[in-house]
């Protein structure tokens, strides 16, 4: 008896397990969709482009951290390109600074963490 009781449990905890990770997918699916859909980029006059590198404290590796706060950067409004460098610990972001300034991309670096994570200092444009 005992051992019918645990197949059973064992049944019903299996596919409940199941059950709910098909259900995950499908909503990773969605939001990973769309992630991966470029934002597109007005062109920037020449004369309004401005580089700024910095450098970022506390990521902790390359897909997580580094990958994320370029995503972050590269889709604000404004910016052309961002590159972030996980073993150099630096960021390189080219933006049209009629829109953008490099106090707010600190701000954006610092937001994608829970505002203690990422640290940005040697602000260069």
């Amino acid at each position: 008896m005992k051992i019918s009781k645990i197949l059973i449990a064992a049944t019903i905890a299996g596919l409940v397990f199941v059950g709910c990770k098909k259900e995950e997918d499908k909503s990773l699916q969605v939001v990973n969709a769309e992630k991966n859909t470029p934002k597109e980029h007005k062109p920037i006059a020449a004369e309004n482009l401005q580089t700024a590198s910095f450098t970022i404290d506390g990521m902790t590796c390359a897909v997580g951290c580094a990958k994320t706060i370029e995503e972050e950067l590269t889709n604000l409004e404004g910016v052309d390109k961002a590159t972030v460098d996980f073993d150099k610990k630096t960021a390189t972001v080219t933006f049209d600074k009629t829109i953008q300034n490099p106090e707010n991309l600190t701000k954006v670096v610092q937001k994608t963490g829970d505002g203690k994570t990422y640290k940005v200092s040697n602000m260069k444009s």
